[in-house]
Order: C-alpha cells, then sequence, then structure tokens
C-alpha cells in the first residue's frame, strides 16, 4: 500500500483543519473510524462500550466540513487526490471485507 495523507476539517472554523500521515490506506482509514470512535466517547463518555453502524459512521463523515485523502501515486511519483464519498467507499469495501474474513 502507499504512503497516504489525511486532511480533515471537522468543523467551519479553519484552526480545527488537520493532517495525519499514514503508511498505508488501510492505516488511514482506520484512523477515520477512531476519529469516529474517539467523537462518541466524548459524546457519551459514561458508555461502558461503544458500537455503531457504518450508516452511522458514514453520517458522521458527511458531518465534517471537509475530509480527504492524498494517496502516493508510485507510478507518477506523486499523490493522488480523494475525497469524501471515495473514503466512505474504501471503508466499506473494509468492513465488507472484515465480515466475509469472519
Amino acid at each position: 500500500m502507499s504512503h497516504t495523507v489525511l486532511l480533515v476539517h471537522p468543523k467551519k472554523s479553519p484552526q480545527t483543519r488537520t493532517y495525519s500521515e499514514f503508511n498505508t490506506l488501510d492505516d488511514c482509514l482506520e484512523a477515520v473510524c477512531n476519529i469516529y470512535e474517539e467523537h462518541l466517547k466524548r459524546k457519551y463518555p459514561n458508555m461502558p462500550s461503544i458500537t455503531y453502524d457504518i450508516k452511522q459512521l458514514f453520517d458522521f463523515i458527511d458531518s465534517l466540513v471537509d475530509i480527504s485523502c492524498l494517496v502516493y501515486q508510485k507510478s507518477t511519483r506523486s499523490y493522488a487526490p480523494y475525497g469524501r464519498e471515495w473514503i466512505k467507499d474504501r471503508i466499506y469495501e473494509q468492513f465488507r471485507n472484515a465480515a466475509i474474513s469472519k
């Protein structure tokens, strides 16, 4: 897999924009899920365990001002940008593959 940069803009304020780097796209997609899980932990601090479905995760992703990935393309030695819908498609594939593997 390729080096990936995750760009997240959760709220309208420019100061909330962040970026994170990952060695693989899979690590990046897992981080998106972790961001949502951390959001849920802050929202429901007294819950002993947190569960969610993919629709709730996608609603959270849609609530962000912006989210995108820059994925390194070895063939062109450059980064290709991918947006919200592409990220959701990749996460869906990850969830589906994990369910098939069980």
